[in-house]
């Protein structure tokens, strides 16, 4: 479902002068409490059906964590870990508890320089030391020296492929190139094989695994309740977006959008051109949105269906609900400093990962 942008952005500035006035109003209903520390520039965690969670650091260590001890795995690939590449995204697998079967992306490096967002399956058995069966399944092309943008996350769908988010790797008109990966989210098998239904499976000057693009450097991903695909992708000054993917939809980038350069210049031709898509909300100053989670209802049956976004710039989780779609609560504590990443737990509990803190933190119920 598409909303005009001004709605969402109207509703939002209406929004958080009430926010102002009350900043955590469901503080009765939830509590956060520290579930790991000490951690080196975490960037995703994946709590695990047994206890216990896997957490990436950037620098490429895969850590295991439980009841308080931490250990770092092996079997992980070399990471390419300058600017803001490294060991970056993990997902488990829908039947993890069964396959033991996990997915992480990475920046590669590549032959000749630079790096480019890859990814890796494996499996970890229960109590191993490390990774195994490592098998990359995707590297995108081309690669870039430049150390922007990688996207990365990744995400199982409903029919058991995997969506993949990529940033355009500071190179923007490349988002505009179907020939690159580059500002793109791709769909793949789980072995890496392209689907036959995806938008471009047939060629014709495409890559085959893209499945939308236009996208400039979408770090939060997520299946609604439906199991359609949104994603969470930073503008430049200004217009961060959230927008509903689409299998073959062009998301304007860097032709449309609702921010400037940080020079302060015009970016493309405005807000709006057919045949792209317009975002279901934005922000206005950026938020540097990263982790999207739309929420089960599991342990917070008000919260059923609701968006949670994470804030690397402004220190805070964004609450997103509604038809048009608005912010409608910022949890901001002393814990929510340079939000990266924020998933939900088995037990229905919300999980992110502070990086000011170096620390993952719980919201369960009071």
């Amino acid at each position: 479902m598409r909303f005009p942008r001004i709605f969402s952005n109207v509703l939002r500035t209406a929004g958080l002068a009430l926010l102002m006035a009350c900043p955590v109003a469901a503080e009765t209903e939830w509590q956060i409490q520290p579930v790991i520390a000490g951690l080196d520039t975490p960037w995703a965690v994946a709590p695990l059906p047994e206890g216990g969670a896997l957490v990436t650091e950037r620098d490429g260590a895969l850590i295991f964590a439980k009841d308080g001890i931490t250990t770092s795995l092996g079997g992980v690939p070399a990471v390419d870990a300058s600017g803001q590449g490294g060991l970056l995204d993990i997902t488990l697998a829908r039947d993890f508890a069964q396959s033991r079967t996990l997915f992480l992306t990475f920046a590669k490096p590549q032959q000749g320089g630079g790096s480019g967002t890859a990814v890796v399956r494996a499996q970890w058995p229960a109590g191993s030391e490390g990774l195994q069966n490592v098998q990359e399944i995707f590297a995108m092309k081309p690669g870039s020296r430049g150390g922007r943008h990688f996207g990365s996350r990744v995400v199982e769908a409903a029919d058991d492929t995997l969506f993949v988010t990529i940033g355009d790797r500071g190179d923007r008109p490349s988002a505009q190139d179907l020939g690159s990966h580059n500002g793109s989210v791709i769909r793949i098998a789980k072995d890496g094989s392209i689907p036959a239904d995806n938008p471009f499976a047939n060629g014709d000057g495409a890559l085959p695994e893209i499945w939308s693009w236009g996208h400039r450097n979408p770090q939060g991903a997520g299946l609604d309740l439906q199991g359609n695909l949104w994603v969470a992708e930073h503008g430049a000054r200004g217009g961060d977006e959230v927008n509903a993917v689409r299998k073959g939809a062009n998301y304007g980038w860097p032709v449309i959008s609702y921010g400037r350069h940080y020079s302060g210049a015009k970016i493309g031709e405005g807000t709006a051109r057919d045949g792209m898509e317009q975002p279901v909300f934005y922000w206005d100053p950026s938020i540097a949105p990263s982790g999207l989670l739309v929420y089960s209802g599991k342990a917070f049956a008000q919260w059923r269906g609701d968006m949670f976004v994470g804030s690397l710039k402004f220190d805070y989780i964004s609450r997103l609900s509604g038809d048009p779609l608005r912010e409608v609560e910022q949890i901001k504590t002393s814990e929510t400093i340079r939000v990266r990443d924020i998933v939900e737990a088995p037990d229905g509990t919300i999980w992110f990962i502070s990086v000011g803190e170096g620390a993952v933190y719980r919201i369960s119920p009071q």
